[in-house]
């Protein structure tokens, strides 16, 4: 079948070449889908679009008015698609699940040792040849009460290394995993309790009504005042007014994310010759004890090799009329 590849990215595209071969025709453009620019889907039967991507309802209708058929995202995720209007259109969904959930829950983990030891702060010091350690006073993880908040299957692994570093374990989630519990002694607790014991919160869990804002100024209020924070998740998990708040007020010690609130129009490209309006996140860059990476956590060539691999199996099994395993149905929950 043909297919478009909206917002391609440079780093991405041999993984994709390399999963189609000579399968479908496809032809990538590094344009995001949006209103306007998905008239360019004309004459293709299936699109593959990407988390920042926006799939909204006039967005969807206008593709189905295309003639196309068939999305497949590039991304576990799929809050930027409406599932219910897609079906209601005929347009069948998959996505990506379980590409690579050691690649995000590393993330996690670089971005907490980052905001622990300061490396990122250290680094920028000795480039301009200051060597003191004034700034970087860090503390031991062994012995720290980490929640994880989500034990699917990022959630398990971020469990599994925190495990491993010595940390006491607690999780909140509506699933209880007995091999956590058995095998590293992940105690399953309210929201209330992990956010009153935990030295460290790492979020893995979809973006829905539920969680949306599950971190807001009440959360806040119940966190250590020297908890660290780390969000590979979604940003609209977090509220960011509460959270500059929070970190005005110094009511948790340090943020850090892979993802923000309002990523679509700023994140996966380069805004630094026109700069940005988001006063939000303009404010959120100034306080020193944030540190915010561009939505790279599954920027690895094994995430990578297997979300090209995901992608084209899907359009296989519709090709072929086969039932397709990661087809989106009115039954799921908006990640």
């Amino acid at each position: 079948m043909k297919l478009l590849v909206y917002s391609a990215q440079d780093f991405e595209i041999p993984f994709l070449k390399k999963a189609n071969g000579l399968r479908h025709k496809t032809t990538y453009i590094k344009e995001a889908l949006d209103t306007n620019s998905a008239i360019k889907a004309m004459g293709f039967d299936a699109i593959s679009i990407f988390s920042g991507d926006d799939a909204s309802l006039i967005v969807l209708e206008k593709l189905r008015d295309l003639g196309v058929k068939y999305i497949s995202l590039r991304s576990a995720g799929y809050n930027n698609i409406q599932i219910k209007a897609a079906k209601r259109f005929g347009l069948k969904v998959a996505n990506a699940p379980d590409y690579s959930p050691n690649a995000i829950a590393e993330h996690a983990v670089a971005l907490l040792m980052a905001a622990n030891r300061k490396t990122h702060i250290a680094d920028r010091q000795v480039h301009e040849y200051n060597f003191k350690q004034k700034r970087l006073l860090g503390f031991d993880l062994v012995g720290k009460t980490v929640g994880i908040v989500g034990t699917g299957r990022i959630g398990s692994v971020m469990g599994k290394i925190m495990h491993g570093f010595g940390c006491k374990l607690l999780a909140h989630d509506l699933q209880v995993k007995q091999e956590l519990i058995q095998n590293f002694g992940v105690e399953y607790v309210d929201m209330a309790k992990l956010f009153e014991h935990a030295d460290i919160i790492s979020l893995h869990v979809p973006l829905n009504s539920v969680t949306h804002h599950m971190l807001n100024e009440q959360a806040f209020d119940k966190m250590k005042s020297k908890v660290v924070l780390v969000n590979t998740a979604r940003g609209a998990i977090v509220d960011t007014k509460a959270l500059i708040n929070a970190l005005r007020n110094k009511k948790i010690a340090f943020y850090a994310a892979d993802v923000y609130e309002r990523e679509k129009g700023l994140f996966f490209k380069d805004n630094s010759s026109i700069g940005i309006q988001d006063e939000n996140l303009r404010t959120l860059l100034t306080f020193p004890n944030v540190l915010l990476t561009p939505h790279q956590a599954y920027v690895t060539k094994e995430a990578l090799t297997r979300i090209a691999e995901i992608t084209f199996d899907n359009l296989d099994s519709w090709q072929e009329g086969k039932p397709c395993k990661n087809e989106l149905g009115y039954e799921t929950l908006v990640l």
